[in-house]
Formats: structure tokens, sequence, C-alpha cells
């Protein structure tokens, strides 16, 4: 019996594109050098090694090729290479929480403005978001490398050079501080803060992460890691926790140019404390998104100084100008 190769991935977004298996016959017919990282398993299903940080990688540029209208993407060696599907999710979800202060449609339009926090070397929520609903980005990162590496990416895809633009951190301990302009009217915030406390516990988890991929590594004091990371990647001082709560605190300086904040949440005991300190900040609107891909389980918690009446007001406000690009083509 021939193994079914198109069971859905019922857990992601509903608009997400990768529901589905990989079409690698797709995939390697838009970057013909993924080919040599396929094969087959032992049910009958094409993949690839998800334990062979260039198969991962070369993955993903076959993806934002294909689907996404990356025709020149690459991340330096050692950085992280995240899993497209999961970070999709993440802008429909995104979208989703727009569209309630936008009589239920989705503002699909470069008016949009998102700001990413920590966008690493890959540039993938921009990319994501431009190319699936139009929105323009700020993306910021404390790394000079993964800057560049961005700044290279936007130059390699003439298609993002208006949409997206990058500001280096320059005092790792602040988030929005540096970074938001009395101007800027940013419709969200988005993060995915790092993980862990210290780079001992980082290296802990992913010496677990390639054991359960691969168990002969088990005993591998050196671990290569299919997803990479730096340290401003991985970790910070206090952790996952400590990152958000500097980023809510800071976000209660912002309240009426920023629509919605949002962050991932990777540890559910984090939660509790999350939501204290919203409501110490006055926090008016509170939204927990469950997200899962696979067998692991996450949350996007989203936060509005504005009530609802005023976040309609801040929508029309600013995104008022959705039709422009229609006018001005008649």
């Amino acid at each position: 019996m021939k193994a079914d190769n198109t069971s859905q991935k019922d857990n992601l977004h509903p608009r997400n594109l990768h529901r589905s298996r990989y079409d690698f016959e797709l995939l390697i017919s838009n970057c013909p050098e993924l080919k040599a990282f396929v094969s087959i398993n032992k049910h009958g299903i094409k993949t690839v090694d998800f334990n062979n940080p260039l198969a991962v990688k070369t993955l993903n540029k076959a993806l934002l090729q294909t689907y996404y209208g990356m025709e020149n993407w690459d991340i330096p060696k050692n950085y992280l290479c995240p899993p497209i599907p999961g970070r999709a999710d993440y802008i429909h979800y995104i979208a989703d929480l727009l569209a309630e202060s936008n009589h239920n449609q989705i503002p699909e339009t470069s008016y949009v403005l998102g700001l990413d926090i920590g966008t690493g070397s890959n540039l993938i929520y921009p990319i994501l978001g431009n190319s699936i609903y139009k929105w323009s980005f700020v993306g910021t990162d404390i790394d000079q490398k993964s800057i560049e590496n961005c700044s290279k990416i936007i130059e390699a895809n003439p298609d993002l050079i208006d949409s997206i633009s990058l500001q280096q951190q320059t005092e790792p301990r602040f988030i929005f501080k540096n970074i938001i302009t009395p101007e800027d009217r940013f419709a969200f915030t988005m993060c995915n803060p790092p993980f862990h406390a210290s780079a001992e516990e980082a290296n802990k988890s992913a010496s677990r992460k390639v054991s359960n991929l691969n168990p002969k590594e088990k005993r591998n004091g050196n671990p290569v890691l299919n997803f990479g990371g730096q340290n401003a990647e991985l970790w910070c001082n206090g952790g996952e926790i400590g990152f958000i709560t500097q980023m809510i605190y800071e976000s209660a300086k912002y309240t009426s140019q920023v629509l919605w904040f949002t962050t991932l949440v990777s540890k559910q005991e984090n939660l509790a404390s999350i939501y204290k300190i919203l409501k110490k900040v006055n926090a008016v609107s509170v939204k927990t998104i469950e997200m899962s891909q696979g067998q692991k389980t996450s949350r996007i918690v989203a936060w509005s100084f504005l009530n609802e009446n005023e976040q309609k007001s801040w929508t029309l406000k600013n995104l008022n100008n959705r039709d422009m690009d229609y006018l001005e083509k008649i």
C-alpha cells in the first residue's frame, strides 16, 4: 500500500499552506539542490534528515522559493534555522487579531506595520508577513551579523526593499527603547524570545533534542544542532520570563503607538506571572492563542492598552489608507 503523503496537519492554522505533507517533487523543481537531502523513510514517506543542519536549511530555502517568492535566502553557519510552518502560524494568528478591529476583514496592505523583535539572521517573520499579507516590517536584533545577513536577504530580493527596514538594538537591556520613535504607529509587535536563562541550560536542552532525533548521539558531548542558534537567539539573563517581563514593562510606555503587543510563550508555567505583570501595567485587553506543531505546544500572548472601541478607532485612523494602492492605479 502506498503511504499517505497528503495527511493533514490539523493542528496548524486553517490558512497555513503547510497543513499537508511536503510536496518534495514541487520543492525540488524549484530548488534542485534539495534533491540530495531527500530520502524515503521506513514508512515509505519522502522526508529529509532533520538532524542534518544543511538539509533543514535547504528545505527552508525550497519552501521560501516555492511558496513565498524568495529567490535568494541564506543564513550564516550556526545561526537559528526556523521551521517555516510554525512561523507562518504566528503570522496567521496575528492576521486574525487585526481583523477583529477591522470589520472582521484581514488588512492585506503595506499600511500595516509590524515590529519583529529579535528577527535573527533569517528574517523569517517579515518575509512571511510581507509575502502572505503585504505587510511592512521593522526588524530588530542586538546581533550585528544577524542584521547584516538580513540586509543581504533584502538586497537579494528586490520585492522586500520597500517593505522591510532593519535596526540594530545597541542597548541589549532594552527592547522597545531606541526602536519605537514618537512618530511610529505599529499595528503589532511580535517576538520569539530567548528560551533559556544561561548558555549551560541551552546546551543541555540542545543535547536532549539531538538525542531525541538520533539516540546514537546521546554520548556525543558536542551535538550538532539542526536548528542552530547563537547566544542571543537561545538564552538571556532571566530566560523567557525575564525577557517577556522586560517587554511588558517597556510596552506600557507606548500605549497609543502600538495596537497589539504579542510574544510567543513556550513555557506554560510562565503564564501566571505574565498575566500578573500585564494586570500591574494596566493592559486593557489580554488574549492567549494556543498553537501547536507536531508534538510541540506553544502559545501567543497578546495585549493591548486600548479597549475595543479604541482599537477600532486606532485601526480606522492608521489603516484607513488601505485602499490607496487601488485608487492610485485607476
